[in-house]
């Protein structure tokens, strides 16, 4: 059956929330999905200041979490109702909603729950439509890291056929999809875009929350007293699968790794966090021999960042998203709205041993929609395959899209 599904999402960055829009046909093990376009709100200045109060390691109350909780599924149901009227043509099916992580619990290397708020409810109401979301902790309860969940998509469509090619995201945190000798291998590397903005709203009061074209790093010079204390992090010794977030890589860590130091200037920081990005990207290259590497997220629009991981991954080619149909700032939404796609259908949305669950799950809960539930039954055939549709012309990327 034919289903257009809106996948929403909004990163560890949370500068924005982003809706896309796409249709998918399935003809046989072949899953066609068409891309319609983006639409993208930057994140309310107050909204970011709730967020960063709630995530680790601020100790917070309930009042605030479901105050926050109540606001984002407001935002995220503005965004979704735009999104239907002015790139679905008033018309979709599904909305897929990863919604914003404010926790990822992980004890020895062993996830135990993760907390995404945006209260499907209010996307619901906003948008007539039923709401997959809360799609993570199904892969934790069967012994997975739940994420990154957007492996299932690296793996249909960009690691098919390549056992050498690796698909990175570079959000708040980095993470990969590979080939491994036992099947795909998705885990989080480590911070990408987490540390340098981090520093970056502390250089400039809060007046900046990226890096912009990378011009701090390319004004600064990396400090190498702080690079080897910075590497020595042990997480990046642990076996994956593995996973992480803020509530490792936040300010308070970097600052802990800065005592002691003689003083860094504030472009230094960002050069040398910047190349700590580069190098955990590095580390993973070397360590499965890729020779083709393939980025989506924010910080591709980094030309800093981006050229460094070029320099320390040679010969490995390293190629935008873009040359597999999808852009770059989007990929993300649309895996998000794959995972709808499966959900619905009765499919799973992970694959066995690839955020370290032995078997798949069929991922998240289903918010039905005002007028009740009017989705296809479940038991459709498993893609083994996905293919990217004629592309619509509207999939240009809003200028504040970046982190």
């Amino acid at each position: 059956m034919d289903l257009r599904v809106i996948g929403m999402i909004s990163g560890t960055s949370y500068d924005a929330i982003d809706a896309a829009v796409a249709d998918f046909s399935l003809d046989g093990e072949t899953l066609t999905m068409t891309p319609l376009g983006l639409t993208s709100m930057e994140m309310p200045a107050a909204v970011r200041r709730q967020i960063a109060d709630v995530l680790p390691p601020n100790t917070v109350s309930l009042e605030a979490v479901t105050r926050l909780d109540a606001e984002l599924g407001r935002l995220f149901g503005a965004v979704a109702a735009r999104a239907r009227d002015e790139t679905a043509g008033g018309a979709a099916d599904l909305v897929a909603s990863h919604g914003q992580t404010v926790f990822h619990g992980v004890d020895d290397g062993v996830a135990y729950g993760d907390i995404q708020l945006g209260n499907p409810a209010w996307i619901a109401q906003a948008t007539g439509l039923p709401v997959v979301s809360d799609l993570r902790n199904r892969d934790i309860v069967a012994g997975g890291q739940g994420a990154p969940l957007v492996s299932i998509l690296d793996a249909l469509l960009i690691l098919a056929d390549a056992p050498t090619r690796g698909s990175l995201n570079l959000g708040g945190i980095a993470n990969i999809t590979v080939t491994g000798p036992d099947g795909v291998l998705a885990y989080d590397l480590g911070p990408a875009n987490a540390l340098i903005d981090a520093a970056v709203v502390e250089i400039s009061g809060g007046a900046e929350g990226f890096d912009i074209d990378g011009r701090r790093a390319a004004r600064g010079a990396v400090r190498t007293d702080l690079l080897e204390r910075l590497v020595a992090e042990p997480y990046y010794a642990a076996p994956a699968p593995k996973s992480t977030g803020k509530e490792l890589f936040h300010r308070g860590y970097l600052d802990s790794l800065r005592a002691g130091l003689p003083e860094i200037a504030d472009d230094d920081l960002v050069a040398t966090l910047t190349e700590l990005t580069a190098w955990v990207v590095a580390q993973a290259c070397t360590r499965h021999r890729l020779t083709d590497l393939v980025v989506a997220g924010g910080g591709a629009r980094n030309p800093v960042l981006m050229q460094r991981i070029r320099d320390l991954v040679q010969p490995c080619a390293v190629r935008s998203v873009d040359v597999f149909g999808l852009p770059a700032q989007a990929k993300e939404a649309y895996a998000f709205a794959l995972l709808g796609y499966l959900t619905v259908h009765g499919l799973p949305g992970t694959l066995p041993g690839a955020t370290g669950a032995p078997v798949g799950s069929i991922l998240g809960s289903v918010t039905p929609g005002p007028r009740g539930w009017q989705l296809p039954p479940a038991g459709s055939q498993a893609p083994r395959r996905l293919i990217v549709g004629d592309i619509a012309a509207n999939l240009g990327m809003p200028s504040d899209q970046a982190g």
